[in-house]
């Protein structure tokens, strides 16, 4: 593993750590080069999932793209860093235990959905007028009498 400081190759791994679902693995490492510490994460290398596009595209899942919109959502809410890396989590998670590895976006966005409107009903409605693309103020008004 090169350093990413000064690029050395030589480093030595100083504490191992495994998520909680064990599907991570983290690792503290150093380098015997320049002494910098850094932190490296160990992922199984899974088959792509392919999404299928509103408009017939298809692309490969990005979890950081996920991550991001599920970001957005959440700006200037309650919910956390931690609870928005759970959400991606149990997402991929999901996804990944499919039978296919082609799943339509509009399948993402319900799982997404769900889980945002059990933690917070403000990133929820923000998710859900992006993803359902609300286009008027009818359309966030029947969103909103469903949650209440």
């Amino acid at each position: 593993m090169k350093c990413p400081y000064c690029t050395g190759a030589e480093t030595e791994v100083i504490e191992t750590r495994d998520s909680d679902d064990l599907g991570t693995t983290r690792r503290r490492r150093e380098c015997a080069s320049c002494s910098k510490r850094f932190t490296t994460y160990e992922r199984v290398e899974t088959v792509p999932i392919i999404v299928m596009k509103k408009d017939g595209r298809k692309e490969q899942f990005d979890r950081d793209k996920l991550k991001h919109g599920v970001l957005k959502a959440c700006e200037k809410t309650v919910v956390g860093i931690e609870d928005i890396d759970r959400i991606v989590d149990e997402v991929e998670r999901e996804l990944r235990g499919f039978d296919s590895v082609e799943v339509d976006s509009k399948k993402i966005g319900q799982m997404v959905a769900m889980r945002l409107k059990k933690i917070d009903k403000i990133a929820y409605i923000r998710f859900a007028s992006v993803f359902r693309r609300f286009v008027d103020l009818e359309d966030f008004e029947k969103e909103l009498q469903k949650l209440l």
